[in-house]
């Protein structure tokens, strides 16, 4: 069974941020694959299905992004799941928007709902998917600038890139995680 977690923030003054790429992911992976993301249980929505012949779990945390790592901690200990099946995928401003980077493990960088998957855990061997949503500009406040939806000349860069998190999970699941990282590091 794979664990396939997107990070955002509840509440529909969050929806359509750059923080929320995750969540976007998960919603357009359940739609894909017809899977309600609509249960209430370990902090987070989820919802249960199939992707090919792999159960999945998908997960949209609802405690806030910076406390993301006590859902993933109750769903892991409940499921017993191995490193390797948990997917994390998220927003990355050290990333340009459009961007998608995947990685077996690493460390958290500035993310701060990584850092509580990370330190909620234990462990940061764990694959995650990347999405680019660019730095704040002009000085901006970081945390104004992630909680911000995107301008209208990011929209087709960041859907690809939401699209292209979505192929590559599928396959991660389908084929290995090394052929998702050959085939979707753009």
């Amino acid at each position: 069974m794979y664990v396939i977690v997107g990070l955002g923030n509840p509440g529909n003054k969050y929806e359509r941020t750059r923080h929320n790429v995750g969540f976007i992911a998960i919603d357009l992976i359940a739609a894909k694959h017809g899977i309600k993301v609509n249960k209430l249980k370990f902090k987070a929505l989820v919802g249960e299905g199939f992707i090919g012949n792999e159960k999945v779990l998908l997960v949209k945390p609802q405690t806030f992004m910076n406390l993301s790592g006590e859902s993933l901690r109750e769903i892991c200990k409940f499921y017993k799941v191995k490193n390797e099946e948990i997917f994390v995928l998220y927003d990355d401003i050290d990333l340009d928007v459009g961007r998608l980077r995947i990685r077996k493990k690493g460390s958290s960088g500035t993310h701060n709902g990584m850092k509580s998957i990370i330190y909620s855990l234990g462990f940061d061997d764990f694959p995650r998917f990347r999405i680019g949503v660019s730095k704040p500009q002009n000085g901006q406040d970081l945390a104004s600038f992630v909680l911000s939806k995107f301008r209208d000349d990011e929209i087709k860069d960041i859907s690809r890139a939401i699209d292209s998190s979505v192929e590559a999970v599928e396959v991660a699941i389908k084929e290995g995680i090394e052929k998702s990282m050959n085939l979707f590091n753009i």
